[in-house]
C-alpha cells in the first residue's frame, strides 16, 4: 500500500512538471524578440563604451576592459574639498 502511494504521488508531481513545462515553453515562443537598440534612457552620469568597430573582438575587448578600469577608479578618487573661506 506504501509502495503504490509513493508511485501515485510520483506519478502526480511528473505530471505537475510536465505542465509547468509545457506553460514555460509556449510563453518563451510567444515573447516578442528584443529590440536591437535599447530603449531604456540611460543612467545620469553614464556613458556607454565605445569601441574601435573595425577591431577585431580580442581589441574590442581590451578597449572596453580599460574603460571599466578608468570608469572605476574615477569613481574611486575621493571628491574635491572645499577651499576654505579666506574671511574666516
Amino acid at each position: 500500500m506504501r509502495g503504490i502511494f509513493g508511485i501515485v504521488g510520483l506519478l502526480v508531481t511528473l505530471a505537475i512538471v510536465g505542465l509547468v513545462v509545457q506553460k514555460q515553453l509556449q510563453t518563451s515562443t510567444a515573447m516578442p524578440t528584443v529590440p536591437a537598440v535599447s530603449t531604456v534612457p540611460a543612467v545620469a552620469g553614464a556613458s556607454t563604451p565605445t569601441v574601435n568597430p573595425a577591431a577585431n573582438v580580442q581589441q574590442q575587448s581590451q578597449q572596453m576592459q580599460q574603460q571599466y578600469k578608468q570608469a572605476v577608479e574615477g569613481a574611486m578618487q575621493p571628491p574635491p574639498r572645499p577651499e576654505p573661506d579666506a574671511d574666516k
